[in-house]
């Protein structure tokens, strides 16, 4: 009998008040409003680095949840993702508190110029020490096109024909500016860099024209861990040719087991982590884990989950009754929420079961119990979907962190489905157990140095 899968993990938190599970921030307990302290996040990052988490992969977005009512006045209420800072900022003071936990950080490409976005990712894998990932999004709401000029998003799968051709700009010139060797710090010489081995990239494309060397010297893995969280059929076909992990909703077993089955398909023989979406609420007992769920409950916003879910649908559901079958057909938001939603909640899903299905004031139920209740059912959905582990979203904030880390960690390590030591490295290192760089079989990969005359 082989052994079983090791169990990774990432804490999916966002640099606000309120993230997945709204309502939560009510709680007497919670510290999520000191979201602008770098002392709350250093010390959220020394706690997940005790629990050996793989990582924290922090959330973003760019506008605001403005689709239920026509207003943000439901997402300023509940604290829906607003107020919400920039969350690359807060990377390097974690990095410099921490020496194994990695960072996974969202940026929006379609409002990113790839010259400056691909400098600030490099300098993170600088400052980082090669623990930086970066989350691909194309974006999903109308609100953001609207603060960055535009009158409306680019439809759904136009937004990823625009995504490829921004790949192929930053993979230059994060893989193909500098070669390896260029900076020889010769201090007899007074070099520091020599010129020859240091290139201009060109480009010339439908979106993008560029003609720039690149400021910065190769960072540890010169390209970003790759994330990718599209599971519409368009975004898996973008993911199994870039991502590197993958995120998933979550909410359905047999669904997750169909997208990930899906996505190793597309993929080949290129290896994939993917994380589905998961809460946990516990405590020593079942018992206690159940009166906890009970007390979280009264602090759910279900205004919360309305503006975030309308957003994220592409569908104002003030405009339906509360068992009138919601029609989001013709949405251009998230594809793939839409599809899981679906998937959950059965065809011809009302605002009734959706709200019903929002027991923390999220968009899925999470997992309650003891201890070994909480692990069997992480390492059921391990066999049963072939998922790599968990993308665990907050609740109370640190206590759901603390408790996890404190009474499953040693459940599951006890089980040996979970590390008791780091692996030394840089994140993909971590990850995949290989080199720092993308595999050669990577789209990356073709735009990395080859000397003209040599071929090398």
């Amino acid at each position: 009998m082989s052994p079983a899968r090791e169990i990774r993990l990432n804490a999916f938190d966002m640099a606000c008040v309120g993230h997945i599970q709204h309502g939560m921030w009510t709680h007497p307990s919670d510290q999520s409003s000191g979201y602008t302290s770098l002392d709350r996040w250093v010390s959220l990052a020394r706690l997940l680095e005790r629990g050996m988490f793989d990582g924290l992969f922090l959330a973003d977005i760019i506008g605001v949840y403005d689709v239920f009512g026509g207003t943000p006045a439901a997402a300023l209420r509940s604290a829906a993702q607003i107020p919400l800072i920039d969350p690359l900022a807060l990377v390097p003071a974690m990095a410099h508190a921490t020496t194994h936990l990695s960072f996974g950080v969202t940026c929006n490409l379609a409002y990113e110029p790839p010259y400056l976005f691909a400098r600030r990712m490099a300098t993170l894998d600088h400052l980082t020490q090669g623990r930086i990932g970066w989350n691909i999004v194309t974006g999903a709401l109308d609100s953001a096109a609207r603060a960055m000029g535009f009158a409306q998003q680019m439809a759904h799968d136009d937004r990823y024909d625009f995504a490829e051709e921004f790949m192929r700009v930053v993979y230059a010139l994060w893989e193909g500016g500098w070669k390896d060797d260029a900076v020889v710090r010769d201090r007899a010489g007074g070099v520091y860099t020599d010129p020859a081995k240091v290139r201009a990239i060109h480009h010339a494309g439908k979106q993008f024209r560029l003609d720039a060397v690149p400021l910065w010297e190769p960072s540890p893995q010169r390209t970003p861990v790759l994330y990718q969280a599209g599971a519409s059929t368009r975004g898996r076909i973008f993911a199994a040719r870039h991502a590197e992990c993958v995120f998933v909703y979550g909410g359905n077993l047999p669904e997750t087991t169909r997208l990930t089955a899906d996505l190793r398909r597309r993929a080949g023989t290129r290896p994939l982590r993917i994380f589905p979406l998961a809460s946990v609420v516990t405590g020593r007992t079942e018992s206690e884990a159940r009166d906890r769920l009970d007390e979280y409950r009264h602090h759910a916003s279900m205004e919360g989950v309305l503006a975030h879910g309308s957003a994220s649908l592409g569908v104002d559901l003030d405009r339906f009754g509360m068992d009138e079958p919601v029609d989001a057909s013709a949405s251009q938001a998230i594809q793939s929420n839409i599809e899981a939603l679906a998937a959950a909640l059965g065809p011809g899903w009302t605002k009734r079961n959706f709200i019903d299905n929002a027991i923390l004031g999220g968009r899925q139920a999470p997992i309650v119990g003891s201890p070994s209740q909480v692990a069997d059912t992480m390492q059921r959905w391990m066999a049963e979907a072939d998922v790599d582990g968990f993308n665990l979203s907050r609740t109370v904030m640190p206590e759901c962190l603390a408790d996890f880390i404190e009474l499953i960690v040693p459940v599951l390590q006890d089980r040996g489905v979970y590390k008791t030591a780091y692996r030394p490295g840089t994140y993909r290192q971590k990850l995949f157990g290989a080199g720092d760089r993308l595999p050669d079989g990577h789209p990356a990969a073709a735009e990395r140095w080859v000397d003209r005359a040599s071929g090398q």
